[in-house]
C-alpha cells in the first residue's frame, strides 16, 4: 500500500497526466494550420485575440494525442487489485472515462488559449514569458470544470491544501521541464 504522504501527489499527477501530455504535445504540429483566432483582432486594443502560436492543428493534435493515455490510465486502475488502487478511476469503464479524459486534454488547451488571450490584453507578445499565465490556466480550466462536472474524481484529489500545493508544484516543474525539452528538440522557439 502507498504511504498516505504519497497518495495526494500520486492522485494529482495521475489525474493531470492527460492535461500535461496535451499541453506538451500541442507544439508538435509546429504552428501549421489556421490560428485559433483566425487572425482576428480584439476591438478594445487592436491586438490579436490569441496570437499566431495557438493553432487548431496544435489544439486537436494535443487533445487527441493525450486521450489514449487517459484511457490507458483508466484501464490500469480498473484491472488493479483493490489494495493497489491508490489513484482515482476516471469512471467505472474505459468508455465511461472518455468525457473526463476529453475534459482534461481539451480543457488544458482551452485553458492555455485563455492564458494567451489575457497575455495579449496585457500587451505581451506571443512567446513572451509571463509568469503564472504561462503555467496555470491550462490546469485550472480542466480542474475547475472537473470539480463541477465530475466531483467524484476531482473533489477528493484537489479540494485540500495538499492537493493544491501538489498541483502547483507539479505544474510549474513539469511545465518548465517540457518547455526546455521542446526548445532543445526545436519544437519550441523559446525555452519557457
Amino acid at each position: 500500500m502507498l504511504s498516505p504522504h504519497l497518495q495526494a501527489p500520486a492522485a494529482v499527477l495521475w489525474v493531470l497526466l492527460p492535461a500535461y501530455i496535451a499541453n506538451a504535445t500541442a507544439v508538435l504540429p509546429r504552428g501549421r494550420g489556421p490560428p485559433m483566432d483566425f487572425g482576428r483582432l480584439w476591438p478594445g486594443d487592436g491586438r490579436r485575440l490569441l496570437g499566431p502560436s495557438k493553432t487548431w492543428s496544435g489544439f486537436w493534435f494535443g487533445t487527441l494525442f493525450a486521450v489514449p493515455f487517459g484511457l490507458l490510465e483508466t484501464g490500469l486502475v480498473l484491472i488493479a487489485p483493490p489494495d493497489l488502487k491508490v489513484v482515482p478511476a476516471f469512471a467505472a469503464s474505459v468508455l465511461g472515462a472518455v468525457p473526463v479524459v476529453l475534459l482534461l486534454s481539451g480543457g488544458a488547451l482551452t485553458g492555455d488559449a485563455i492564458g494567451s488571450f489575457f497575455k495579449r490584453r496585457l500587451g505581451r507578445p506571443s512567446g513572451a514569458r509571463t509568469l503564472l499565465l504561462d503555467q496555470l490556466p491550462f490546469v485550472l480550466v480542466p480542474v475547475l470544470l472537473g470539480l463541477a462536472l465530475f466531483p467524484s474524481v476531482f473533489v477528493p484529489t484537489f479540494v485540500s491544501l495538499e492537493g493544491i500545493i501538489w498541483l502547483v508544484l507539479f505544474t510549474l516543474g513539469l511545465h518548465a521541464l517540457f518547455n526546455y525539452i521542446g526548445y532543445l528538440t526545436g519544437a519550441k522557439k523559446v525555452p519557457w
